[in-house]
């Protein structure tokens, strides 16, 4: 048995919708053009993973009506342990679908530099959102992304202009704390030529949820010479259901540089694209897993390599537990033309009990002669001899447990780029692996 797929809302809703929000007629368009598409496009096929029987389509409530934020002090305890002092000063607060909080320093707005959510960014700068919303992601892709650009009812848009460099953090924050709440969320960060910053995000239930449905999708953009820095700890309740999909373009002698800490408790499709358009464009992709319970996960990582001297490297380490399962797809695409370039890979899964499982399945698919590439990949249960050894100094096998996970994943957490990413994600992992 499958899952329904007649879609809860219709045309006329989606228009409506779009009316009420005051939205330009391009992405009203676009809008009913999608939830059109959205009844025939097949879904997406993660490799090894059988998602038909999944709910991404039955939900009751497109939006809920959540309160604002004041100040800071109001935020729950471990919504507010995200927050540091240099991040709060750059900073978008996100409560179910509701824009909550806003700061933006006036040094930013001075140079031109646009953080706000992506409705507004959609009345406000209406041709500058066109030019780069629903680019890196197809709309027409697959029912997924139709459904993610008919219903989009939150989201981010950052915007850098060209040779503004920014030293500090910018950060949003998704508070999930209504149970009935689904999101539908798109984020875009854009950095012109000769730019640079770095955007934190992070994805946190406060409530438990049986059935809620996070479709997220996540377009970068580094243009010539720019560098963006990209982290993101994901940490949603069990009962929801999440697809993520982010996606990268690079230019000419830019960088894109992932750091990914993929903690959500209910079952996860995440896919992380980077193309390397540009000659001698750079990406660095380092992702930390941990599943639990009995979840099912798969994460898909892939680099196509169109410019010349392009460079990019995947890690990505996880830990099973429990009866979860999670499949790692790492696939490093070199096109035609594309010479000098350099694919590297590493993923590694390491399974603490019987019911556990994991699949490290490394790609390389190359059209072009000169060229390097490499992968690595690796499947395991702890090594008793490990544990034998931490017991038998007096450790319990429980710390015992604990420590060797942190051994395992403290090569991928230690080379994270962004320290806040670091912590943060840090914290996470010790609370799942207690």
């Amino acid at each position: 048995m499958t899952t329904e797929t007649k879609l809860p809302f219709d045309k006329e809703y989606v228009a409506s919708f779009s009316k009420g929000k005051g939205e330009p007629a391009w992405l009203g368009d676009l809008r009913l053009k999608a939830i059109e598409n959205a009844e025939t496009l097949p879904m997406p096929r993660p490799d090894k993973t059988k998602i038909d029987k999944w709910n991404f389509t039955q939900f009751s409530s497109h939006t809920v009506e959540s309160q604002t934020f004041n100040s800071l002090d109001e935020l729950a305890p471990e919504v507010k342990a995200l927050i540091t002092e240099a991040s709060s000063k750059n900073l978008y607060i996100q409560r179910n679908q509701t824009s909550a909080f806003l700061s933006l320093t006036d040094d930013l707005k001075g140079k031109g530099v646009i953080f706000t959510d992506i409705l507004t960014a959609a009345r406000e700068h209406s041709d500058l959102l066109q030019k780069y919303f629903m680019t890196g992601v197809k709309a027409d892709e697959h029912r997924l992304a139709a459904l993610h650009a008919a219903l989009l009812n939150g989201g981010t848009f950052l915007y850098v202009p060209k040779n503004v460099e920014i030293s500090e953090p910018v950060q949003a924050v998704y508070v999930h704390d209504n149970a009935e709440a689904t999101l539908f969320n798109h984020v875009i960060v854009v950095a012109e030529d000769n730019s640079s910053v770095t955007y934190v995000e992070n994805y946190i239930s406060t409530v438990d949820s049986s059935d809620a449905i996070f479709n997220i999708v996540t377009e970068v953009f580094a243009n010539s010479n720019a560098r963006v820095q990209y982290g993101a700890v994901d940490n949603l309740a069990k009962g929801i259901t999440t697809y993520v999909n982010r996606r990268g373009v690079v230019g000419r002698d830019a960088r894109i540089e992932w750091a990914l800490g993929l903690m959500n408790d209910g079952n996860t499709i995440s896919e992380n694209t980077t193309n390397l358009v540009g000659d001698g464009s750079f990406t660095d992709t380092k992702t930390v897993v941990v599943g639990s319970g009995e979840q099912t996960q798969n994460f898909t990582t892939k680099v196509v390599h169109f410019g010349r001297n392009s460079e990019g490297f995947i890690l990505k380490h996880g830990v099973m537990k429990d009866s979860a399962s999670a499949i790692f797809n790492g696939i490093g695409k070199i096109e035609h033309g594309a010479s000098k370039a350099n694919a590297e890979q590493e993923s590694r899964v390491l399974m603490l009990s019987e019911k556990a499982r994991g699949d490290a399945n490394p790609i390389l698919l190359i059209d072009e002669d000169d060229v390097t590439a490499g992968h690595a990949a690796s499947v395991g249960r702890v090594d008793p001899v490990q544990l034998y050894y931490l017991m038998s100094r007096g450790i319990p096998q429980k710390e015992a447990e604990r420590l060797v996970i942190h051994g395992f994943l403290a090569p991928v957490v230690n080379q994270l780029p962004i320290e806040g990413v670091k912590n943060q994600l840090t914290e996470v992992i010790e609370r799942k692996v207690r």
